[in-house]
């Protein structure tokens, strides 16, 4: 048995007690969208910076900004030179709840069937515990770790993380390391680990369609004079298929990659379970492509609000105008603004009766992120999950923006960035009834006890070559 092997052992012996510590986490409800929360997400903060001392780790602390809710960070850099130094990043801020729909009180974490319900259980709050775990029991086995540890637990992560690159910019030791474990993310089944490599952008456009200056008797102009409504309607219809898929800025992927994501475990039956399906409803059809191409690699679009008149507001009229919000997911690999400027082309190409029409985009466009994972500190990480989970990483994608990869793909991009996690198909992160399959909770432990012994076998030199 190496010394790995015990550490691991030792990481299952204290389960009981690393799900407490995580239980108590759980139970603050530190919500970084509400004001009246900050003092939740100060005080969980504080309590991360004393574990993180009482750990070992030297020099626990909270970084503080002007108008920005705090860091925790801490490290271990007493491995020596030759040692790589490994950065862990997870968040400590939760999403806001809806009461209503919650079966259990979503800040008093429960275990059932095998998962652990709370707000914050799998996103992030499993995720960076799991390494807490795993440290701990490098620590009280070796009295040391394999390599050398940075910690930052960021407190804005489920706003956008606004602030994140100015701490970078204000504390750019804290985020020194060769190797980068940014935890946060999915795995495609209890069973099988997922590596992530891309994320989908985000564009934002409201469509207005206007072709009155007050609104008209539906029954004396009705059938010649044109409704907005009707309008907007058909122009959203232009950006989408038979199937209601985005048309316009589709890519082209790998023939390798689109082969190989027929095998993620992405069926009909995951998709209806995940996503809540109602009883009778089915998934797209998959028209050539695997169903991970279409939810990671291609666009997508939502209406996510309209101006369309309510029950309430009923009444035998042409309404002057009507508005819709619509949510883009971008291709990785396509720039935000190639697609707004290829949307923008197509809503305002020969408008329906020469409507009125003005096309928008919101402000906060986010960018996609394609990663090649390749080199020494990938193939440790394979190695590290083989002996944990008993298969390899999966690359998988993330049908969502996370802004904190997109910033850490560009300001570390020469580093291998690691993308882990807890979650799994069933999650439901930022809705109700998040929780975290605790299977997957003992294998990400054991896991990354496996990861910093072969990144310290690898040495800081071995690391040379990573993409």
């Amino acid at each position: 048995m190496t010394t790995a092997d015990r550490v691991a052992n030792r990481a299952e012996a204290a389960f009981d007690q690393t799900l407490e510590q995580l239980c108590a986490y759980l139970r603050i409800p530190a919500i970084s969208c509400d004001e009246t929360h900050f003092g939740d997400v100060r005080l969980l903060a504080e309590r991360i910076r004393d574990d993180l001392e009482a750990l070992g780790l030297d020099n626990a602390r909270l970084l503080e900004l002007p108008d920005a809710l705090p860091c925790v960070a801490a490290e271990w850099l007493n491995a020596g030179a030759d040692a790589p130094t490994v950065l862990i990043y997870g968040h400590l801020d939760l999403q806001p709840v809806n009461l209503a729909n919650w079966r259990t009180a979503p800040h008093e974490p429960v275990v059932m069937d095998g998962r652990l319900y709370g707000r914050g259980a799998a996103d992030d709050m499993g995720g960076w515990v799991s390494h807490l775990a795993a440290l701990k029991a490098w620590k009280q086995e070796t009295g040391s770790f394999p390599c050398n540890v940075r910690l930052l637990i960021e407190g804005e992560e489920e706003i956008g993380s606004p602030n994140l690159e100015r701490f970078m910019d204000t504390f750019p030791r804290a985020f020194d390391s060769d190797v980068m474990v940014l935890t946060d993310c999915e795995n495609p089944s209890t069973t099988v680990p997922g590596l992530t490599v891309s994320l989908r952008g985000l564009l934002e456009v409201e469509l207005i369609c206007a072709s009155l200056e007050s609104d008209g008797h539906s029954g004396l102009w009705g059938g010649m004079v044109p409704d907005p409504a009707i309008a907007l309607i058909q122009l959203i219809g232009r950006l989408v298929d038979q199937d209601g898929r985005m048309k316009v800025g589709r890519v082209e992927v790998g023939e390798d990659w689109a082969k190989a994501s027929f095998d993620v475990p992405l069926n009909n039956d995951v998709i209806r379970e995940g996503s809540h399906m109602l009883e009778g409803v089915d998934p797209l059809p998959l028209r050539g492509r695997s169903a991970a191409e279409w939810m990671w690699r291609q666009p997508a679009m939502t209406v996510v609000a309209t101006t369309l008149p309510t029950a309430a507001e009923k009444k035998n009229a042409i309404r002057t105008q009507a508005s819709a919000t619509l949510s883009i997911r971008v291709a990785p690999g396509m720039d935000t603004q190639t697609l707004w400027a290829l949307v923008q082309a197509e809503l305002t190409r020969a408008p329906p009766q020469g409507i009125r029409v003005s096309v928008v985009q919101a402000p906060g466009a986010g960018e996609g992120w394609l990663y090649t994972p390749e080199g020494p500190a990938f193939e440790a990480a394979n190695r590290a999950y083989v002996k944990s989970w008993g298969t390899p990483l999966v690359q998988v994608g993330v049908g969502g923006s996370i802004p904190f990869v997109a910033l850490f793909g560009r300001r570390f991009g020469d580093l291998p960035l690691i993308l882990n996690g807890v979650m799994d198909p069933l999650t439901t992160a930022h809705g109700p009834n998040e929780s975290m399959d605790l299977s997957i909770f003992r294998r990400a432990i054991a896991a990354n006890v496996y990861l910093l012994d072969e990144l310290a076998a690898l040495g800081k030199a071995g690391l040379k070559g990573a993409s």
